[in-house]
């Protein structure tokens, strides 16, 4: 009995103690950082699964098909992707091409890049049937939305994400697709999209398409969607100010200078002009997370206490961009942030 009383009275003396200094930490603004609240920095935004690479398998000319199978995969919809972890802890974002239906694998395909930053080389040259890939997802920042008509326009690797769709559509809906590449041979997926077209819906061009004649006549409401070099939709964007994008690269990054106060380390950063936030603040806390670099995983996602961000990334929502920013590619509006750091 003397044990238990004692075990209790140590339980409520600790009790207490988490109380105080909980308290302490909220009412103090020094000890031990000021108090706000707690940052959104760094968190991951879906759970990461282990899955196993049961396919690897080239499509088209210097394009590999990834087939990663599970138990009880999330379910995805057409224009969806995954992250996926390579071996060396690269993290990069590929669209998934496969059947959403099918909760026993994912599939995805890359076009090896050889002047890249090392991601499409480290999957067509080290990741094999029999590992173990670590993924995030699926989230879909490209979803085939209700339409009467639909114009797809893609670009090599871009025709992934729109495949599916192609595969969603109902009968009767009225399509059309209109495929790019540099010649057939290195265009994957080819023979399935001419057989869905039936003949009449998919144009495939040989090099450089020129948009006046192949979107010459775009139904009234219809949905248009392009994926592909940068190029190729900005030329559609121009033309078509309300296409749906799926970009593989972010936007420039490049900007003027700025400065960033990091409000709970009492630092204060300057941005330079052809630098990042990410690689400034880094510079100072080397323990920031950070993965992608590119605005697409969320990792190095932080709280805005103040300034106005030129957002840049392509993950956040609407609301997530009143409050925080992705600072490997997004910057300042203006010459100042605050970040809860």
């Amino acid at each position: 009995m003397p044990k238990l009383r004692t075990l209790a009275v140590v339980a409520g003396a600790a009790l207490l103690a988490r109380r105080a200094m909980r308290h302490r930490i909220q009412v103090s603004p020094l000890w031990p950082m000021p108090a706000l609240d707690e940052p959104t920095s760094g968190r991951p935004r879906s759970r990461a699964l282990r899955l196993l690479v049961t396919s690897h398998e080239e499509v088209a000319e210097g394009v590999v098909q990834l087939r990663v199978e599970g138990h009880d995969l999330p379910r995805w919809e057409p224009g969806a992707h995954l992250d996926v972890v390579l071996p060396s802890g690269l993290v990069r974002q590929y669209s998934l091409c496969g059947d959403p239906e099918d909760t026993s694998s994912y599939t995805v395909a890359t076009r090896l890049v050889p002047e890249g930053r090392g991601g499409s080389r480290e999957v067509h040259e080290q990741v094999r049937e029999g590992m173990e890939l670590e993924v995030r997802g699926p989230r879909n920042r490209f979803p085939l939305v209700a339409a009467p008509s639909y114009v797809f326009v893609a670009g090599g690797i871009g025709i992934t994400p729109i495949l599916p769709m192609l595969r969603a559509l109902a009968d009767g809906v009225e399509w059309r697709l209109v495929y790019c590449g540099r010649d057939r041979a290195s265009m994957p997926f080819l023979e399935e999209i001419e057989k869905l077209g039936g003949g009449d819906r998919v144009t495939v061009v040989e090099g450089p398409p020129d948009l006046g004649v192949v979107l010459a006549e775009v139904p009234d409401g219809a949905a248009v969607y392009c994926c592909g070099p940068e190029g190729l939709m900005a030329a559609v964007e121009e033309r078509f100010p309300g296409v749906h994008l799926e970009r593989f690269a972010p936007r420039s990054s490049a900007g003027g200078a700025f400065e960033v106060e990091l409000r709970r380390s009492g630092r204060t950063l300057t941005v330079p002009a052809d630098s990042t936030v990410l690689a400034a603040v880094r510079a100072q806390l080397p323990d920031t997370a950070y993965s992608c670099e590119q605005g697409f995983c969320g990792t190095c996602q932080q709280r805005v206490l103040e300034g106005e961000v030129d957002h840049r990334d392509e993950l956040l929502t609407d609301a997530e961009r009143s409050d925080s920013m992705l600072i490997c590619v997004s910057r300042a509006r203006g010459d100042r942030l605050v970040l809860d750091l």
